[in-house]
């Protein structure tokens, strides 16, 4: 057995989260290192959406609203997601996507931002989306759009900025962006964050309430395994509810919902970031997956994916060729979120080959191979294994990469 596999061993043996993975429904002979894409499957959900589906949609049909607890359960299931983002009750509210939250909380903001702010920041390496978003809502708005890199933000800054829309985490190189000193450096030219959590919820401390964040949206099927197409979130700080004014208003935020009147009147809080009727089914399988998180503290998470990430560039350096990969993903803890990219010759059929062989990472073109590490149901086991059948992979596709 060699050094590493012995590693493995004793680190998985000493890990206090190792048994939450009997929690998923994972296969023996599959190391699932894509859950930065989608989470995995936890095992008491289908039971639970079996019992929405038969009994309170089957049974009691329209009742459910009220005795299940349908209307309610966008703040209800905020609130359970609050604490994984470092936020207090009611002020998070589930509900449509993550592109339709962003473009809520962009324009909201340069509503908020007031006469004479009249542009917006979005970060230049955004994942695509969220640029569209931004894109429309400054024309939307009459904004002038200004991509800049995170690093640039704060002498980007002026007088004019009205929002500043940013990724916690690269969602091609793992990045981790200084979310506290860029929101600081925001509020020091008086504009408002917005931020984008789908790569950090659920893999790290964000402290969205202890850094004065006034805006954040997230998705909820990568880190939080809530299922493909699982509703998005918006968290609206406390302080900033009273002046949220959404782009879209629908029946659902509305003070009266049932009174049908003609005239818009805004619900107080975070009630104000619903539109339209929920969606239930996604809803609940969501809520029934956040169980696992009543007794796992995100800082234990955080700490086992560090040392996740750490051992699997170990292992790399130890298995795969010289000059084969490079790595994307910063060394830095304070620098790297919760997942690997390496860049490689021929990444897609390397990762095609990963898949075969029972590795499931991603590929992101043109030459990017990602690996997310999941704390909750990845272990180091798993992880030196992905990295010694990466190396034997790219030892046979004879790509070299130039260094």
């Amino acid at each position: 057995m060699s050094e590493l596999m012995s590693a493995a061993q004793e680190l998985d043996a000493a890990d206090g989260l190792a048994g939450l993975r009997q929690r998923f429904v994972l296969g023996d002979d599959v190391v699932y290192l894509d859950g930065n894409s989608l989470g995995a499957l936890p095992a008491h959900v289908p039971g639970r959406v079996e019992d929405v589906v038969r009994r309170q949609w089957g049974e009691l049909r329209i009742r459910s609203w009220e005795e299940s607890g349908w209307w309610t359960a966008p703040e209800r299931v905020g609130d359970r997601i609050a604490p994984l983002v470092g936020a207090a009750p009611g002020q998070v509210v589930v509900g449509d996507s993550t592109s339709v939250n962003v473009f809520k909380a962009v324009v909201a903001a340069v509503r908020m931002a007031g006469e004479g702010r009249d542009e917006i920041l979005v970060d230049a390496s955004t994942f695509p989306t969220d640029g569209y978003i931004a894109e429309s809502a400054a024309r939307m708005t009459g904004c002038a759009l200004r991509p800049v890199t995170p690093a640039e933000v704060p002498s980007a800054l002026g007088d004019r900025t009205a929002v500043v829309l940013l990724n916690h985490v690269d969602y091609r190189t793992g990045r981790l962006h200084d979310l506290p000193g860029l929101t600081a450096a925001v509020h020091a030219a008086g504009a408002y964050a917005v931020w984008d959590l789908c790569h950090s919820a659920g893999a790290l401390p964000v402290g969205l309430d202890e850094h004065g964040v006034d805006l954040a949206v997230g998705c909820t099927y990568k880190y939080l395994n809530g299922g493909p197409g699982s509703p998005a979130y918006l968290y609206v700080r406390e302080e900033l509810q009273d002046r949220f004014d959404s782009p879209l208003p629908g029946w659902n935020s509305h003070a009266e919902p049932f009174g049908m009147a003609s005239a818009y009147t805004p619900a107080a809080g975070a009630v104000r970031g619903r539109v339209g009727t929920p969606d239930i089914l996604s809803l609940l399988a969501l809520e029934a997956a956040l169980d696992v998180w009543e007794t796992v503290p995100v800082e234990a998470v955080r700490a086992k994916s560090l040392a996740l990430t750490d051992f699997f560039l170990r292992c790399v350096e130890a298995y795969v060729p010289g000059g084969r990969v490079g790595n994307l993903t910063p060394v830095a803890h304070a620098e790297r979120g919760s997942q690997v990219a390496l860049r490689c010759d021929g990444a897609g059929d390397v990762m095609k080959a990963l898949i075969g062989r029972g590795v499931v990472g991603d590929f992101r073109h043109p030459d990017v191979l990602r690996f997310g590490f999941t704390p909750l149901y990845v272990g180091f086991a798993d992880v030196e294994r992905a990295a010694r059948v990466l190396g034997e992979v790219v030892a046979g596709t004879g790509h070299p990469h130039p260094a």
